[in-house]
């Protein structure tokens, strides 16, 4: 999907297959074919340590062209909706030595301590574990739901983003968790920035990685050209001996006897008459 094609492979670099002329050129002591096997070794090592790299380098392209741009939008889009929910909660701040009101189903309590306790009895209204809105407090939606997953009961405050509230069974201390998850707006901006900050830094550090050539380029170049001349010096040397060896196989045969030459003397000579002898006797009985 991607038009790459990363390099999956597992090769066994040990293994040789000598030729003919290798394992002559090995018993005579030739110092060729064990530079031909280091060689052999090493260029297979680094083969896979380039495509080791060019892994590297498309996953890298992969994330320049589709996980940072989408990470970095993200993060603009989250910036930009809890500075938006900052001013609200600006808009509507909470009454010193007072309080300014929250609406549960409808109806809206003036008294902390009212409401803190319908929020609590709200919580245990709630028909099963899925968020239901119930009202709103300080500009913001309020709904519940119980994370299961905590075994707790969450209040979610909703602007532009998704503030969850984790619930206990104090309703004044459920009244002071809400205002400070409200009042924590400039901690996230902050963190949001720092976090926007570093996708841009890793990807102005992959871009770098990415344009890098394979460090050992110019070794493997160097060593398979030296390891092809090798090739090309042994695979000659195996082609010299190969008309000895048919030299020997037309002595063998020329000292073997022909079987054709046999037939056609035999066949010149003249085959003896044999007297014919009748199946029947003078007095006419088989023999």
């Amino acid at each position: 999907m991607t038009s790459k094609s990363p390099v999956r492979s597992c090769d066994d670099v040990d293994e040789q297959a000598l030729s003919y002329a290798e394992i002559k050129a090995l018993c005579a002591g030739n110092p060729l074919i064990k530079e031909k096997m280091d060689l052999d070794v090493q260029v297979a090592k680094l083969k896979v340590l380039k495509a080791d790299h060019q892994s590297q380098k498309f996953r890298l392209q992969d994330k320049l062209l589709t996980k940072f741009p989408a990470d970095i939008r993200e993060t603009n889009a989250y910036i930009a909706g809890v500075k938006a929910d900052a001013q609200l909660a600006a808009a509507h701040p909470q009454v010193q030595e007072g309080f300014c009101g929250m609406t549960i189903k409808g109806v809206t309590y003036d008294e902390k301590k009212t409401a803190g306790e319908r929020l609590v009895l709200a919580c245990s209204e709630l028909p099963n574990a899925e968020e239901k809105v119930i009202g709103s407090y300080r500009g913001f939606e309020l709904s519940l739901r119980f994370d299961t997953y905590r075994s707790e009961y969450q209040a979610i405050l909703k602007g532009q983003r998704r503030y969850p509230v984790p619930l206990g069974t104090d309703p004044l201390g459920n009244i002071i968790r809400l205002d400070n998850s409200l009042n924590n707006f400039p901690e996230r901006i902050n963190s949001a920035e720092n976090e926007l900050a570093t996708l841009h830094q890793q990807q102005a550090a992959a871009q770098i990685e990415v344009e890098k050539p394979f460090p050992e380029e110019e070794e493997l170049t160097e060593k398979s050209a030296r390891l092809a001349e090798l090739n090309a010096q042994l695979d000659v040397d195996e082609k010299s001996h190969e008309p000895e060896q048919d030299e020997e196989e037309q002595e063998n045969v020329s000292r073997r006897p022909s079987v054709l030459a046999a037939l056609d003397e035999k066949k010149d000579e003249a085959e003896p008459v044999r007297p014919f002898k009748s199946y029947l006797d003078k007095d006419g009985d088989a023999r």
